[in-house]
């Protein structure tokens, strides 16, 4: 078996890597995940190395050290008790680094653990500080970490006009890439004139089983946000999150977030054959089982919730074939099936966005909304839309692949 070695691990180990940084200013982008492989988190990592000037820290949605729970609960700036530099926030006052931020540094580190889903904000912090990089002409180094979602792509892309805090381009929901790839993508489509390099991760297989894009065998799993606890959680996210823009609770109250998903007002036996009726390709890959929750708080705090589980997880789990997007697709079109007048989407301003229904901002159109809806569509008039985009996709980035 290959020896993994993270984005960071190179950069602790090799001084070569290090010697640009010598005299610079150095700053680091990071969250709860950002650990090395002895679990040491990054910026504490840097932080013991005699040749790199740690000048501030900047922590992204739910904070550098991991202190918010929900979307939409705000970071504030502080001055980092260990260390004595500034940590800011970009998911605070701003969600764009400000010019006395980037005054700070002359180099700044991004490693940041992803999900491989559109729709993580984490993506969407890097395309900012990139951008405020090329314009502050300040260096940016991607130190790369595993898509734990591995290479496979789904869902639709998003459309213009569309962008937002959770869609930061036009990619499908499940990209399939590396948060260092990512940031070669972003460079390019958004033409940034920005100094800007990946450090590399040594020996990552994404097709490798059990973990698929995860080093189940060789790493620990550390939460990159609260609602994300396993493996399984980040295979199940790209379609789960979804049911943000849902009255559906996703698991939020419950130790299985994202994994398993329900109402006290549905019937989730029914549901499951009524999915497998309508498209039975769509539930390949995993196993759906039948359950019954109650969250301790978001939606349908204390009420018990008739749900499914989706386990993702030993023999249940096909890499190839599992498809989140469209199993949670198909869970809404069922839904709508049994249940006509179902209030099924909430209404409310998502991620900052006003005037946009929830569901449409997550999938960046409101196609998937629209075919939910409407009576008369089908399976595969979804599955024709999706099919092109994720293929489109796969052209346009093969170039920037690194693994």
């Amino acid at each position: 078996m290959n020896k993994i070695k993270f984005g960071i691990d190179r950069l602790r180990a090799e001084p070569e890597l290090r010697k640009p940084l010598a005299g610079k200013r150095v700053a680091l982008l990071a969250h709860p995940a950002s650990v090395t492989a002895d679990l040491t988190h990054s910026l504490d990592a840097l932080a013991a190395l005699d040749d790199i000037k740690l000048s501030a820290a900047f922590g992204p949605q739910h904070g550098l050290r991991g202190d918010k729970q929900d979307n939409m609960v705000e970071s504030g700036d502080y001055i980092d008790p260990l260390h004595q530099i500034p940590v800011f926030s970009l998911y605070g006052e701003v969600r764009k680094p400000t010019d006395v931020m980037m005054a700070t540094f002359d180099v700044l580190l991004v490693d940041l653990q992803d999900l491989g889903c559109r729709i993580y904000t984490y993506v969407t912090t890097l395309r900012y500080v990139l951008e405020a990089a090329a314009k502050h002409g300040k260096a940016v180094w991607v130190l790369d970490r595993p898509n734990p979602a591995g290479r496979p792509v789904e869902g639709l892309s998003l459309r213009e006009g569309w962008e937002s805090f959770v869609g930061a381009g036009a990619m499908p929901m499940r990209h399939g890439m590396t948060l260092g790839e990512l940031a070669g993508w972003f460079v390019n489509t958004l033409q940034l004139d920005v100094d800007y390099q990946v450090v590399t991760m040594a020996g990552w297989q994404p097709d490798q089983a059990p973990g698929y894009g995860w080093p189940l065998e060789q790493r620990s799993w550390v939460n990159p946000s609260p609602n994300a606890p396993t493996l399984g959680m980040a295979r199940c996210y790209s379609g789960t999150v979804m049911l943000e823009g849902a009255t559906l609770s996703e698991g939020r109250g419950t130790t299985r977030p994202m994994e398993l998903f329900g109402a006290p007002d549905i019937d989730a036996r029914g549901l499951i054959s009524t999915m497998q009726a309508m498209a039975p390709d769509w539930l390949q890959g995993c196993h759906l089982r039948e359950c019954w929750f109650e969250p301790t708080f978001h939606k349908h705090a204390g009420q018990l919730c008739s749900g499914m589980q989706i386990h993702v997880e030993h023999d249940h789990y096909q890499h190839d074939q599992f498809r989140p997007w469209h199993l949670q697709a198909l869970a809404f079109k069922a839904l709508r099936k049994m249940q006509p007048d179902y209030e099924l989407w909430r209404d409310f301003p998502y991620e900052y966005e006003l005037g946009k229904l929830p569901i449409d901002v997550i999938n960046g159109s409101p196609l998937l909304r629209e075919w939910v809806d409407d009576n008369e569509a089908l399976p595969g008039d979804l599955l024709a839309l999706t099919a092109s985009d994720e293929e489109n996709w796969r052209e346009e980035v093969r170039e920037y692949l690194l693994y």
